[in-house]
């Protein structure tokens, strides 16, 4: 009853900030029609719908019986799920879809929150921590047998797990419709060394040839797969969907960054710069004359 109870407030949690979020898109979409694209309302949605998924739908109670449903629970929700709901840009149009009594006189304390959030938690040495500590700390021994034992516990991973992917994609995602900020070979970087981390854990799972949680030694297991076996495949998907995951994005990157458009641009950009110093040099000058 209580993973019941829990899955309808998931559900229902989910579904109501969908329904803010279109609101706020369509009252965002008559007033400034370029402002958001359609595939942002797209990306939002499926991404809650991926949440929903990884921890309110059947598939969130099958990561008692197998260690690869529990990886691609907290793989879906850190990689997929949470650059989705990023490039939705959801401050602007969840702000928007509220109802007036809540935004109708900001609290001095929110605005000093949203600021710390802009200047340090999206900082991408912490946010590169954050995603990190979560995938290492939740899969160390104690910490896992805890969250499968304890529900309060599993809810607290699952949650950390999706916290920690949007803090990791953040300084990667521009998550304003205005951003035009230039591609930095820092993040793809960036990207590259976060797989390292994975690959370490991965690897350690399917070339250990023991079983690392005893849990699923007295679970019922899922396709009859043994649970030495189910560690070897989680293992593996792990290693090979974050391979594609972050490194994928990291040669995206790459190439819009050498592409000759994004070189005339910033060719142009240093150019109006160069104009504009010259001219309030120039300025100057004249004054001094």
């Amino acid at each position: 009853m209580l993973s019941w109870f829990v899955s309808l407030a998931i559900t229902f949690t989910l579904v109501l900030t969908a329904l803010v979020y279109l609101r706020g898109w369509i009252s965002l979409r008559s007033a400034f029609p370029t402002l958001l694209a359609g595939w942002r309302l797209a990306a939002f949605l499926s991404g809650l719908m991926l949440v929903w998924t990884a921890l309110g739908s059947p598939l969130a109670t099958l990561d008692h019986q197998s260690l690869t449903i529990h990886m691609m629970k907290h793989l879906l929700l850190m990689t997929v799920a949470a650059p989705l709901i990023l490039m939705g840009t959801p401050m602007f149009p969840l702000a928007c879809g509220l109802p007036k009594l809540f935004i109708r006189n900001p609290m001095p304390f929110a605005r000093i929150t949203g600021r710390w959030f802009e200047s340090y938690l999206r900082h991408p040495l912490l946010c590169w921590l954050a995603g990190t500590a979560a995938v290492i700390g939740w899969h160390l021994p104690r910490a896992f047998q805890s969250g499968m034992r304890s529900h309060p516990a599993h809810i607290l991973e699952d949650v950390s797990f999706l916290m920690a992917g949007l803090l990791f994609w953040s300084p990667v995602i521009h998550s304003s419709p205005g951003a035009a900020k230039s591609p930095r070979w820092s993040m793809a970087m960036y990207l590259f060394l976060a797989t390292l981390p994975c690959d370490v854990l991965s690897a350690f799972f399917v070339f250990c040839n023991r079983l690392i949680y005893p849990f699923y030694l007295s679970a019922p297991h899922l396709f009859s797969l043994p649970p030495l076996a189910d560690q070897e495949c989680a293992g593996a998907l792990m290693w090979v969907w974050v391979t594609f995951a972050y490194l994928i994005p990291a040669v995206a990157i790459s190439l819009q960054i050498l592409s000759p458009r994004n070189a005339r641009s910033q060719a142009s950009i240093q150019a109006a710069r160069q104009g504009v110093a010259g001219r309030s040099r120039n300025g100057t000058e004249a004054e001094v004359i």
